[in-house]
């Protein structure tokens, strides 16, 4: 199932932070996505292989570079399918609620 494979994709804080990089600035290099990353080369590559496996990230090659896109149509899908159907007004309420309780503790 699709849904498995980005729920799998999002478990991660490190695959997280490199979609969050490519919110940012779509289209970079592994060399900008690592620069930004706390971890090898290696492990990098690892987590973008997983993502683009999810179909979270896109690449293309532009000449020598390849270039890493983030892909939000898995992301909508998931919103879609699993959050859209509780009422974004409770919800809403409920984050502001606890916002609140946060802001308000000792």
């Amino acid at each position: 199932m699709e849904d498995d494979k980005v729920f799998k994709a999002l478990a991660d804080p490190g695959r997280r932070r490199l979609l969050d990089l490519l919110c940012e600035t779509n289209g970079q290099t592994l060399g900008q996505l690592c620069a930004s990353m706390q971890m090898t080369r290696q492990s990098v590559t690892q987590h973008l292989g997983l993502l683009e496996e999810a179909n979270l990230v896109s690449t293309e090659r532009r000449g020598r570079e390849k270039l890493h896109f983030i892909n939000p149509v898995p992301l909508y899908e998931v919103f879609h399918r699993w959050i859209a159907k509780f009422e974004e007004n409770r919800l809403g309420l409920l984050h502001d609620l606890k916002q609140a309780l946060e802001r308000d503790a000792p």
